[in-house]
């Protein structure tokens, strides 16, 4: 009796513990679709428990404004965010952080892209046109796109027939591709995968304008999240090597040559962009 008691609360000592143990709580915007991000993060995922010693959980949220809520609110740990959106955060927590991003992140571009039927060759033939952005808070299907067309003297909410918004940048290209609008921008990464993986139509979408370069994308944890903890994050993201056939897999998996350190200076060109842009007032 007495060697079943002392084994029933071992086993309800086992089971607190492993309740208890940490879990650090992952999420990013949602700029693709929810499979296509589980996808990618599920490998990344494993590696990460096994570099930080604790459980990892990915959060899939449907808009973006819930990642910046999620580190405001100490309820995210980790968020993968694009530029605009990381400036959201460090506006609305005073204290995200950023530790890393792709390699090809400190110099991002957009694609315009335009049915080949619509016979649209340049932005100004634009004007006029039904037009759709990606995500309201994307930085490359809709912040940096908006700000370059207002450099070039194109205002969308004036000179376009109607705005859309498609919510992500695959869905930018398929509504394109499907006559639902005549034109888009959606982020150079994700253009260059859809084409590579056929996944669109170059026959029926073209290319009219790639913008100039931009930081973007990043890792960006909460402020008040543990120094040390951190650390391990970042030396995490920066030790994988595309020469180590695992982290090559996870590193295409992300569309990233490596990963980099970062800081939030980065940025500020994007918070000027926007404040530009009206996005932020």
């Amino acid at each position: 009796m007495f060697t079943r008691s002392l084994m029933l609360l071992y086993s309800v000592f086992m089971a607190s513990a492993v309740l208890a143990q940490p879990t650090l709580k992952v999420s990013a915007i949602p700029d693709e679709a929810p499979t296509e991000l589980q996808r990618k993060f599920t490998p990344l995922g494993v590696y990460l428990e096994k570099e930080i010693g604790m459980k990892v959980q990915f959060i899939p949220v449907t808009d973006y404004a819930a990642v910046v809520e999620g580190l405001a609110s100490n309820k995210l740990d980790l968020a993968w965010l694009g530029g605009f959106t990381f400036v959201q955060a460090r506006l609305r927590g005073g204290n995200a952080i950023p530790i890393a991003q792709r390699l090809e992140d400190e110099k991002f571009t957009s694609k315009f892209i335009a049915s080949t039927a619509s016979g649209i060759k340049g932005l100004a033939e634009l004007k006029g046109k039904n037009f759709t952005f990606g995500s309201v808070s994307s930085t490359s299907g809709h912040l940096m796109p908006r700000y370059f067309l207002l450099e070039n003297k194109i205002n969308p909410d004036k000179d376009f027939k109607r705005i859309a918004f498609s919510g992500a940048h695959d869905a930018t290209a398929l509504q394109v591709e499907s006559g639902k609008v005549e034109a888009g921008v959606l982020n150079a990464s994700v253009w260059d995968k859809l084409v590579t993986e056929k996944k669109v139509d170059t026959n029926k979408v073209r290319v009219i304008w790639t913008t100039p370069p931009y930081y973007d994308y990043n890792w960006t944890v909460r402020g008040n999240l543990d120094p040390a903890l951190v650390k391990k994050l970042t030396d995490a993201f920066l030790k994988l090597d595309p020469k180590d056939k695992l982290h090559k897999d996870m590193l295409d998996l992300q569309r990233a040559t490596r990963f980099i350190a970062t800081k939030a200076e980065n940025y500020k060109g994007i918070e000027a962009a926007a404040r530009s842009a009206g996005m932020i007032k």
